[in-house]
Parts: C-alpha cells; sequence; structure tokens
C-alpha cells in the first residue's frame, strides 16, 4: 500500500475516518533523524496488507496538524485507532519497534 501524504484538507476524512489503525509520521526534510525513519516506514507502508495505513505530515507544510497533535519534536510517529491517537513514539524507532506500535 502506498505512503500517504497528509494535509490539513485530507487528514481528518484519511486518518480520524480510517476503520484500519493509521501510522503517521511527523517529519521534515531537514532533519536528520527523520531522513533515517523515512525509508523505514516507507518500507512498512509498502508491506501492508490493507489492515492498517501509513501516511505522513511535513510539519514544515502543515505546522497546524503538528500543532493539533502538541508534535514538538521530530520524528514523532503516531498510531491513530478509531480516530484517536492511541500510541506515540518519538525519535528513531527500529522497524520491530514501529510495527509493535501497530498491534
Amino acid at each position: 500500500m502506498e505512503v500517504m501524504t497528509l494535509t490539513a484538507e485530507n487528514f481528518d476524512s484519511t486518518v480520524l475516518g480510517s476503520s484500519e489503525p493509521v501510522l503517521i509520521d511527523f517529519w521534515a526534510s531537514w532533519c536528520g533523524p527523520c531522513r533515517m525513519v523515512s525509508p523505514i516506514v516507507d518500507e512498512i507502508g509498502s508491506e501492508s496488507d490493507g489492515s492498517y495505513k501509513v501516511g505522513k505530515v511535513n510539519v514544515d507544510e502543515q505546522p497546524d496538524l503538528a500543532a493539533r497533535y502538541n508534535v514538538m519534536s521530530i520524528p514523532t510517529l503516531m498510531v491513530f485507532k478509531k480516530g484517536e491517537p492511541a500510541k506515540t513514539s518519538v525519535g528513531v524507532s527500529s522497524k520491530k519497534d514501529i510495527l509493535s506500535m501497530l498491534d
């Protein structure tokens, strides 16, 4: 499944309205740790069998979304379940740790 680009325009319908868990990567292009996590998030997204979705929020382009969920440091990974933030991880995480957030 393709990793979605999330914006203020599509966030509510794509994330809050999803019946599947949604993994979100809050990131920025200038962030070194974000560049380390990004390929892992992309890989997790490409491996999805439809039981979860994966999206990315560029905090420089979508500062209101970052503020809405109190994202103060990046990368921040957040899993939404039934329209609510269920799990959060700040900083670089392993693929195994990221996948465990979706359980």
